[in-house]
């Protein structure tokens, strides 16, 4: 859709990492419960706790998950539907995706429910590109379909108690097929309009074919 991007799946690896040093610093103590999602996002109307959680990392080891999903499939998607609807996705998923968990999770952090928001977006818009997932490689319509199983079987206790946000990732994913969805239709308009298209000159071929 676009033919330059801005590499903002990019900048936002390096907000994260920055955000995650800046957790981890001795001189920024307090740091984290500043802008972690809890109920003081609703009980007190600190409403910036939505958008600034997603940025928020419990460990190394999230923050890299995180950092190559968002690295890998945010770059396939902002490549794909342009750097302004890519953010659009991220930011949006990761938000309503932060609405939904304060009701189910005293507190949460990170951007899982913002990179699901674009694997949702993904799975519409190219669901038979190849993935690395599970050790195999497969079309990404069918590691995200496991991935979704998996959250509900972690939401409800199949795995017993752990401290995935499960609920965020599958808020997340809904609302990127949502925009799969309506970013696709125009682009499928367009190639049927193509499909169906008749060339100026066709009715006078045709009428000098048959009409004789």
């Amino acid at each position: 859709m676009a033919s330059k991007i801005k590499f903002y799946f990019l900048w936002l690896s390096i907000i994260c990492m920055g955000v995650f040093i800046l957790q981890n610093l001795p001189i920024t103590p307090g740091f984290t419960d500043l802008f972690i999602l809890n109920q003081k996002a609703v009980q007190e109307f600190q409403i910036w706790r939505f958008a600034t959680a997603i940025f928020l990392h419990g460990s190394m080891i999230h923050l890299t998950y995180n950092l190559f999903a968002l690295l890998f499939f945010g770059f396939s998607l902002e490549r794909k539907i342009g750097s302004k609807r890519f953010l659009l996705v991220f930011l949006l998923s990761g938000i309503i995706a932060n609405i939904i968990a304060i009701n189910f999770y005293e507190s949460s952090l990170g951007a899982s429910g913002a990179i699901y928001g674009i694997l949702g977006a993904l799975v519409i818009l190219a669901p038979f590109s190849f993935v690395w997932a599970f050790g195999l490689i497969m079309p990404i319509f069918i590691a995200v379909g496991l991935w979704i199983v998996g959250d509900i079987l972690t939401t409800i206790g199949a795995f017993g108690e752990t401290n995935v946000g499960s609920i965020a990732h599958l808020s997340g994913v809904a609302v990127g097929i949502l925009f799969g969805l309506i970013l696709r239709k125009p682009s499928t308009i367009k190639n049927l309009q193509n499909k169906i298209e008749i060339p100026d000159n066709y009715i006078h071929q045709w009428e000098k074919e048959y009409m004789k």
